[in-house]
């Protein structure tokens, strides 16, 4: 997809295999992240670059174990555009000698750690 293109929200939820009232929710949820253009009777379409948003909303939530907080917290910090290279899938260790630290594991585990703070401290 290039980002002249347009996709129904029909491809959308094909594409990602996610049902079409569940992007309509995370629209609803992640109105910054994303922003579908409306055309006649008000039906949606998406640009490539909203599709890889969505890509990576669905596997946060979905393969990463996040919640939806959680992946509102990193669209505030800034995180999302690395969150998806840089985190492990829940349930799967990673070794610690193949891991390299980067700047992006670094803010997104600071993200993370922000997040549980908050959440249990109620800050």
């Amino acid at each position: 997809m290039d980002n002249e293109y347009f996709a129904s929200i029909n491809e959308v939820s094909k594409r990602l295999s996610v049902p079409a009232h569940t992007l309509r929710y995370w629209e609803k949820q992640f109105p910054v992240a994303i922003r579908p253009t409306t055309g006649a009777g008000g039906r949606r379409y998406y640009r490539a670059e909203t599709v890889r948003r969505l890509e990576q909303i669905k596997d946060l939530l979905y393969n990463r174990g996040m919640t939806i907080a959680g992946v509102k917290k990193m669209l505030r910090d800034g995180a999302l555009a690395d969150a998806s290279a840089a985190m492990p899938v829940a349930g799967h260790p990673v070794d610690a000698g193949k891991a390299a630290a980067t700047v992006g594991d670094v803010t997104i585990a600071l993200s993370l750690l922000r997040s549980a703070r908050e959440l249990l401290t109620g800050e």
